[in-house]
């Protein structure tokens, strides 16, 4: 590796320098402000876990996309985590052991072994909330809400919101007699919006004509509230399960409705977000200009179940790096004091008294006796007739 080389970071990994940073540290704070304010408790999750809790119930997406290390101490297998919400419930289940409602929030950096898509970060900052201990439909529309005040705190004016929900492909897929491969098989060509390859596999694979006929729907009930009705319809016959689904979606629908106005929320019934964790209503957020969602969601009954304490379970992460990226960079650095150096303890007195006002001040060093540029100072202390003062940069 030649000297040049030294400087290059991994494809994925980016770091931040000030003014980014200074900007994603503001939104952060905020956004962790936001959350207090409704109730959630902010937390502090470890960078790596042992892999026996970090990936439970969380699929084989989220196992590919984690680095595992060897615990020197232990022998043990330890995970760098690539989501939070696991962790999150194994502090519920083990940690804080609370009864009842148990409401968290936390932000930090995950890590994945590759790009979720071109372009993203391998080491994204998320903030989010979960709520434990709340199995009724009141939870979800409690963090669809938050998710869409978080929108707006983050500067974010048009709300996009795709919303669906993982019972309905279930309880097709278990009326249809599908097996563990034949369910994924078809949850993957879901996923591609192909809809002649999804016939195909359908025709070959399922028996019953009205499950074939409910399966070749799902993928074209995608659109405005409306399609909701337009399901109902389809799906009158359906397994109770269904028409279940149907109508927590409708009830959330009506209330973000009323809650949030000017927010557009669209339904996709073949969106299995989270498919292989999730267990009811799932969601993404959206942002103008970017193809990906920049926060996601739903409800993940049961993971707690790996660490004895089963738990009904909600919450959403948001992608801070990706929408810093969307906010226009505004330098809010306030503008501060250099003082020359000086060992006079009148200076070091005034220093402090300075900063204690909140003022920014940088001291020289024996190699320089003005401000550098990057030290952003518009202003020095300076003594005259016996006081010191502080006064403009000439």
């Amino acid at each position: 590796m030649n000297k040049v080389d030294r400087w290059l970071l991994p494809d994925g990994i980016e770091e931040m320098l000030p003014l980014q940073a200074m900007q994603i540290e503001t939104l952060r704070r905020r956004l962790i402000n936001l959350f207090q304010r409704w109730g959630y408790d902010y937390v502090i999750p470890p960078m790596v876990e042992f892999t026996d809790s970090l990936l439970v119930g969380l699929g084989q997406d989220i196992e590919l996309l984690t680095f595992k290390v060897t615990d020197q101490i232990s022998g043990k297998m330890m995970g760098i985590r690539a989501d939070i919400t696991p962790q999150a419930a194994r502090m519920d289940a083990h940690s804080l052991k609370r009864k009842g409602i148990n409401r968290m929030c936390y932000a930090g950096h995950v890590m994945h072994t590759k790009m979720k898509a071109p372009l993203s970060s391998r080491t994204p900052i998320k903030v989010g909330v979960e709520l434990f201990g709340e199995a009724s439909l009141d939870a979800d529309i409690e963090i669809v809400s938050l998710l869409l005040e978080t929108l707006k705190e983050a500067s974010i004016d048009k709300q996009y919101i795709d919303i669906g929900h993982v019972g309905i492909y279930r309880a097709l897929a278990e009326a249809a007699g599908l097996d563990d491969e034949e369910e994924n098989a078809l949850f993957k060509l879901l996923q591609t919006k192909s809809m002649a390859d999804i016939h195909a596999w359908i025709d070959k694979h399922v028996k019953d004509a009205d499950c074939r006929s409910w399966l070749s729907e799902l993928p074209k009930l995608s659109g405005d509230i409306g399609i909701l009705n337009k399901a109902c319809e389809l799906f009158e016959s359906a397994p109770a399960e269904v028409n279940v689904a149907l109508e927590e979606l409708k009830a959330v629908a009506n209330m973000i409705a009323k809650r949030y106005p000017k927010a557009q929320c669209y339904f996709d019934l073949s969106e299995l977000r989270g498919y292989y964790y999730h267990t009811g209503i799932v969601f993404g957020a959206f942002a103008p200009g970017v193809g990906n969602a920049i926060a996601s969601g739903g409800r993940y009954d049961h993971i707690g179940e790996a660490f004895g304490r089963a738990r009904p379970a909600t919450g959403f992460d948001f992608d801070l790096t990706a929408v810093a990226k969307l906010i226009p960079a505004v330098d809010e650095r306030v503008p501060g004091i250099f003082v020359p150096l000086c060992d006079h303890v009148d200076y070091w007195t005034t220093i402090q008294e300075l900063r204690e006002q909140g003022e920014r001040v940088v001291c020289g060093l024996s190699s320089q006796t003005r401000a550098d540029e990057g030290q952003f100072c518009n202003r020095e202390l300076v003594e005259k007739d016996g006081i010191l003062a502080v006064c403009e940069l000439s």
